[in-house]
């Protein structure tokens, strides 16, 4: 596809911005009335994608429509998720359809139509290479700019465990390409590998299917005990809650480490109705259709091993988590994993690689995101959407979105805004009074 003429603009910006998902769109939109701050935002994709390859027909978003791009941190802010609505002249109708959620659909049309509208987004342009003199210096495949920030939200990549990377292909893929690859599904044995949301739409659709593309048989294979719901009760949120994230940030490692392993299901647990959904569909196969060997469950189970099978397809093989000695075979014609993503790489960085300090796998970064460098202060990276290590299992998600961008934008803009009250709950100790102390 050929490139759109580039935007005519300054060589010189106050931010540069790679990538344009979820992440940076929120900086970009927030971004956008403040002409103190002139900035780019570029995207190396052609143009605006958001888990397209998993947009199946039902799927909603696991958290409340106000957590879009901007809504949270700036409520006028013309990017609103309500803004789009009302846009498109669908505010009433979106109010009388009463969805439980936002049709995940929808929310993706919307993120498109932000990038659309806001002139500092471009896509079809990739960033090669970002050095440091002074001022950064960013190359991309099209042209050459300097810029006195850079914002890094280049979001996160399929990712499957080393035992399926050499033979992936077109019968044994990642849950992300799930909408263009498991197109043909009538009489085939099906394996589906991850026990999250992902896992869990997958086996939906599949066993949803009218009689004439139905599998043969839909396995679903879980690491975890049972196929649990994701904790969205009140309390749990205020997880997802600035106030936490800021306290989160300031424990040590090995305490932040254990409670995004502890609490892993208060982001990626299964919504309450699609559990409710596949049960359902799971008795009406079994006892009124009379299909009872097209669904197996297999929670409690780690895959060991995907090769080629001895009469086609694939060989699955499995270990119960109970009972380690003993394996068990899948048979299937698709294997499909759905083991979620991980951050993608910033070899663009490499330039600047021996100068920014770790935390682990990750960047170290201030409280305002701001990676720790060798560099002055009034010249930073900031990094987006990939730093869960040291911010927590909110990092990748939305609900702090606006929130992180906001904080980002106040420090380009060099203002404090105003932070929203604090949790009810009171995260952190307070010092009793001395032994022998005067009252």
């Amino acid at each position: 596809m050929a490139h759109e003429p580039i935007r005519s603009g300054p060589a010189h910006y106050r931010c540069l911005g790679v990538g344009a998902g979820p992440a940076n769109l929120s900086l970009a939109s927030l971004l956008h009335g403040r002409p103190e701050v002139n900035h780019l935002f570029v995207d190396r994709k052609e143009r605006f994608a958001w888990h397209d390859g998993q947009q199946l027909p039902g799927n909603t978003l696991q958290v409340s429509l106000f957590k879009d791009l901007v809504t949270l941190a700036d409520p006028g802010n013309p990017y609103s998720f309500l803004s789009y609505l009302h846009e498109h002249g669908r505010l009433y109708h979106f109010l009388n359809a009463q969805f439980d959620a936002v049709p995940r659909a929808e929310f993706r049309n919307y993120l498109e139509w932000a990038s659309r509208v806001n002139g500092n987004v471009v896509f079809g342009e990739s960033v090669e290479e970002v050095s440091f003199d002074g001022v950064f210096t960013v190359v991309t495949d099209r042209r050459t700019v300097t810029a006195d920030h850079v914002v890094v939200g280049v979001g996160s990549r399929a990712w499957v465990p080393p035992q399926a990377r050499g033979a992936l292909g077109p019968t044994h893929f990642h849950v992300s390409d799930y909408a263009t690859a498991a197109r043909a599904t009538g009489g085939r044995r099906i394996v589906v590998i991850g026990g999250g949301q992902s896992g869990a739409e997958v086996f939906l659709d599949l066993m949803s299917r009218p009689a004439g593309e139905l599998p043969r048989r839909v396995s679903w294979i879980s690491r975890r005990n049972n196929y649990f719901p994701i904790d969205d009760s009140p309390f749990t949120n205020d997880y997802y809650m600035p106030s936490y994230a800021d306290y989160f940030y300031g424990l040590d490692r090995e305490t932040r480490h254990a409670f995004n392993d502890r609490h892993v299901l208060t982001s990626d647990g299964i919504s309450e109705s699609t559990l409710r959904d596949i049960y359902q569909r799971v008795y009406l196969h079994r006892f009124v259709d009379g299909n009872v060997d097209l669904v197996g469950l297999h929670p409690n189970r780690e895959v060991l091993d995907v090769s080629p099978g001895v009469y086609g397809g694939w060989q699955v093989s499995a270990r119960h988590n109970d009972h380690p000695d003993a394996a068990e075979l899948f048979e299937a014609d698709v294997v499909i994993w759905a083991t979620g993503f991980r951050p993608t790489p910033m070899d663009f960085l490499a330039p600047l690689a021996g100068r920014l300090e770790r935390d682990g796998d990750e960047l170290r970064i201030d409280e305002d995101y701001a990676v720790y460098w060798d560099g002055p202060e009034d010249r930073r990276i900031f990094v987006q959407n990939a730093a869960r290590g040291q911010r927590g299992l909110a990092d990748p998600n939305l609900s702090l979105n606006a929130w992180r961008s906001r904080r980002i934008a106040d420090r380009l803009s060099k203002v404090a805004g105003n932070e929203q009250m604090p949790s009810f709950i009171e995260w952190a100790s307070k010092p009793g009074p001395r032994a022998g102390g005067t009252t």
